[in-house]
């Protein structure tokens, strides 16, 4: 996953082993398990499927960072994986979504760099970006928003349906005066800029930007007077304007020896310069990203909508959501399988809005802040009935790096690196099942489902 957090070893202590197929070799101390003996851990499929399935009933979200590549470089079971999962057409047996948490690029490039990775063909309907769920939020893609992060940021936004889109350089070029950390970038004439701007009506965070100096204090800037950077700062400007945040994660693993800085870090600064300066929270409209519900909502939208163009009409019932990072992969398809299962039960639409009022919604909004969330309007109810959960050992997690494990009772003393505005269970960081790699994973998943499409 490309922004993956350290391995947390001590925040599975209050989980049980996860299993591990005995055929797949050993990847880490629950070698010894039974893949199959652990299907119906979480109350999913079983090996009860005594016929062979025709048509799938599952589906397959695969993160790419730590799953499908190291940093550059392609890990060796993934095209071995992927040459399982297509016909020789080229077609995809089971509906299969790429989520990741990059967000530097449009999806058609995402799309691209895959099918040359794994040598079968890759639609950008099929590649979801941390910022993809920006699609359903079709209020504010009319108006005026700042946008922070790198890449073809304007294409990205405009791509997502916002019309209006102002970068973090635009403005300052606009407002020159504005950016006075760096000496050596300060106007050499200081005079106020007689550009006018539209009201900025929301922030959109993308993924961490480069010059975090410049992006923290306009950012600052335009919450602090309302939208109207270059004014003095207001005295009437809380709550501030809306923001959504896209990918969380802290750090991310690439070539280098130890984690670097990630998205969430960058969060993490501009939430306390917030606090700091006007002694209350930064408040988010939304929060995306792995392991935000709402991207796992997203991605049963995109797996379903597969399954329709393919005119399979066997409901795609479970989800299989492959990664290499406990905090992410692991706790963003446990949450989504806890709101189906919840979602499931008699009254619980009425219990969810409940809790949404309350503040007590499941892990996708602040929690100081639950508007309507109208962008569920966008999707029809989820149709899987449960996520399941698959660590691979090809990325973030070493099972040969573990550490000694705390007790249920000592885990709140572990340094949690999730989001601020996440709670930390224990249960949602024990992934169903463990295996060596992303071919290990295909494997176990058509064994679980007794699928056998050859």
């Amino acid at each position: 996953m490309r922004r993956a957090l350290p391995p947390l070893r001590a925040l599975l202590g209050a989980a049980r082993p996860p299993r591990l197929p005995e055929r797949r070799g050993t990847c880490g101390p629950s070698a010894g398990h039974s893949a199959v003996s652990g299907a119906g851990a979480r109350g999913g499929p079983s090996a009860g499927h005594s016929a062979l399935s025709v048509l799938p009933s599952f589906g397959f979200l695969f993160d790419i960072d730590g799953v499908l590549v190291r940093g550059r470089t392609p890990i060796p079971a993934a095209r071995t994986a992927f040459r399982k999962l297509v016909n020789p057409q080229g077609q995809f047996l089971v509906p299969v979504v790429f989520v990741t948490n990059a967000g530097n690029c449009l999806r058609q490039e995402k799309a691209d760099q895959l099918s040359h990775l794994l040598g079968v063909p890759i639609s950008q309907d099929q590649v979801m970006m941390s910022h993809s769920p920006l699609r359903m939020f079709k209020p504010y893609h009319e108006k005026c928003v700042l946008v922070s992060g790198q890449g073809p940021l304007l294409d990205i936004a405009q791509d997502l349906g916002f019309c209006q889109p102002i970068t973090i350089d635009a403005l300052r070029e606009k407002r020159p005066l504005l950016d006075a950390v760096d000496h050596d970038r300060r106007p050499n004439v200081l005079s106020p800029s007689a550009v006018e701007l539209p009201k900025i009506e929301a922030v959109v965070l993308f993924g961490e930007p480069v010059r975090w100096e410049t992006s923290l204090q306009l950012i600052i800037d335009v919450l602090l007077t309302s939208g109207y950077p270059g004014n003095p700062y207001g005295q009437e400007s809380y709550p501030h304007i809306p923001v959504l945040a896209c990918n969380m994660d802290l750090m991310w693993v690439a070539e280098a020896q130890s984690p670097r800085f990630g998205h969430g870090t960058f969060m993490v600064c501009l939430e306390n310069i917030y606090k700091k300066i006007t002694g209350k929270d930064l408040k988010y409209e939304a929060l995306m990203g792995k392991p935000s519900r709402l991207t796992y909502q997203y991605a049963e939208h995109l797996i379903r909508a597969q399954a329709l163009q393919r005119s399979w009409e066997q409901p795609i019932q479970t989800l299989y959501a492959v990664g290499d990072n406990v905090m992410t992969d692991v706790y963003g398809a446990n949450l989504f399988n806890r709101y189906l299962q919840e979602s499931s039960r008699p009254g619980s639409r009425a219990r969810l809005q409940a809790q949404a009022a309350a503040g007590r919604a499941p892990a996708l909004l602040s929690r100081h802040h639950q508007p309507g969330l109208s962008w569920e309007k966008e999707l029809a109810p989820a149709a899987a009935a449960r996520c399941r959960s698959v660590l691979v050992c090809t990325g973030v997690y070493d099972p040969h790096c573990q550490v000694a494990l705390p007790s249920r009772d000592s885990i709140t003393e572990h340094v949690f690196h999730g989001h601020r505005d996440f709670s930390f269970d224990p249960a949602l960081v024990e992934p169903d099942h463990i295996v060596p790699d992303v071919d290990a994973a295909v494997d176990l998943v058509f064994q679980l489902e007794n699928f056998a499409p050859h």
